[in-house]
């Protein structure tokens, strides 16, 4: 009777650990800019239209957050990242994101790659290109930011700024 009631015991841990594990993985995933990803019929994804990067030096991230004030630009809290070199003028990225819902798209140039934000010489934007100033330090709310996917792609036009 011992013997069950620990297997058992042992068995509720290690399916709650299962159940566990898909509420963390919905956070900080690395994805490919797979624009294929983004055409006709796909989804949901954002398409996203990136004006005025500055130069081809260093790198962009491009991050997805939930449009809720307990997500956006929260640390870790960023449901999916891509990473990729940095070219001067306009870029596309396409951002998968898990379902149909309310969102947000912050990036930064890190123009050195040195991971770090040098306020002077790295750039950023985010969707709805709202104002950014010395009152918001860069972190404007959600409400400004947050926008709404379908099933299918959203198309959507960010600019970049730079001090």
């Amino acid at each position: 009777m011992t013997r069950t009631l620990l297997a058992s015991c042992a068995a509720v841990s290690v399916a709650g650990l299962a159940l566990a594990a898909p509420a963390q993985a919905q956070f900080r995933n690395t994805v490919p800019n797979t624009l294929s990803k983004c055409s006709a019929g796909k989804g949901p994804a954002v398409r996203i239209t990136v004006s005025g990067v500055k130069s081809s030096a260093g790198k962009m991230r491009v991050q997805l957050y939930r449009g809720t004030k307990a997500d956006w630009l929260q640390k870790g809290r960023w449901i999916n990242r891509i990473e990729t070199r940095a070219r001067a003028g306009t870029m596309t990225f396409c951002m998968p994101v898990p379902a149909s819902g309310t969102y947000g798209i912050a990036i930064r140039h890190d123009t050195n790659s040195n991971g770090k934000t040098d306020i002077r010489k790295d750039g950023g934007g985010m969707s709805n290109n709202p104002s950014i100033n010395i009152f918001n330090l860069g972190k404007p709310s959600y409400k400004k930011t947050a926008f709404s996917v379908g099933g299918g792609v959203k198309s959507i036009s960010i600019r970049m700024k730079y001090m």
